[in-house]
């Protein structure tokens, strides 16, 4: 089995509300009870080290052609079994798991929202990009704004010191390249799963509203809806999506501790969302 290091999940300040669950909200994201800081502090390095306004272009540049072939939904979240984040310490068990653990949890507190269940099931489909050869760093993770001063809530914040951007005379600066209140959809995210899944969906025509994109493309941008960091760089629009982000969070979150679900007898309810929602599930990747 491939696995691939998601550093994140050890190093969150969570802020979001927690049901209850068999385990409880502090037991997530224990330090005392793991061993993997050095590794995480050294994936955040590189990670910050790299993830600059030219590698987002480059990387952009690279995927966001859509030329290599056609995929299906369900296709992905197979292959996905040969994923797990090995460094999380509140699951062991394959992305694809966790995928259905996400989707059956929304689905049971928002039973009138299938658009809503279908956004749990996909949100973390674009991590196909570790299996297809990228560096953990720049697939999984906390997400920011790159262009601009990074936020000393980023986790690990020190670690951008050898970025060439924090040098630059314009991208050191708080508002970088962007006007105020600009809005995040002129904003670069640092590149990762969240804006590789966004970009496909938008490109083979979606019909999932504006508020499951949004949780989409934003819901590793962990300053911004645990914080409410870069505010600054948000326009109305940004802050109305806000609270539906939030929402998502906390079924991504802790859902980790829920029990297997049996995804062969989920498939059939899942496909008939990716039909209505994603023109068949088919897509170019």
């Amino acid at each position: 089995m491939r696995v691939i290091c998601d550093p994140s999940p050890l190093c969150r300040p969570e802020e979001v509300h927690c049901e209850q669950r068999s385990k409880q909200k502090e037991e997530f994201r224990n330090y005392e009870e793991n061993l993997q800081t050095h590794n995480v502090r050294r994936t955040y390095t590189e990670m910050h080290t790299q993830q600059t306004v030219e590698f987002g272009r480059k990387m952009r540049e690279k995927w966001c052609k859509f030329c290599r072939g056609e995929m299906t939904v369900m296709e992905i979240i197979d292959e996905l079994d040969d994923l797990v984040d090995e460094s999380d310490p509140d699951t062991n068990v394959p992305n694809s798991v966790h995928a259905f653990q996400t989707a059956e949890r929304i689905r049971a507190a928002h039973p009138a929202k299938p658009w809503f269940h279908l956004v749990g099931l996909i949100h973390d489909i674009g991590k196909i990009m570790a299996l297809w050869g990228e560096p953990q760093w720049c697939v999984v993770g906390d997400t920011f704004p790159v262009g601009c001063r990074p936020s000393p809530a980023i986790v690990f914040p020190d670690t951008f010191s050898a970025n060439p951007d924090v040098a630059h005379p314009v991208y050191s600066t708080k508002l970088g390249i962007y006007e105020e209140n600009c809005g995040l959809d002129k904003v670069t995210m640092s590149w990762g799963h969240d804006e590789y899944l966004y970009q496909a969906l938008k490109h083979n025509g979606t019909t999932l509203p504006d508020e499951g994109l949004y949780m989409i493309r934003f819901h590793s941008f962990y300053p911004w809806h645990s914080g409410n960091d870069y505010d600054y760089l948000c326009c109305q629009h940004d802050r109305d999506m806000l609270p539906w982000v939030r929402e998502f969070n906390k079924f991504d979150l802790y859902s980790k501790s829920d029990g297997l679900p049996d995804k062969e007898a989920l498939a059939p309810y899942y496909q008939e969302l990716i039909d209505k929602y994603i023109n068949g599930g088919k897509l170019s990747w």
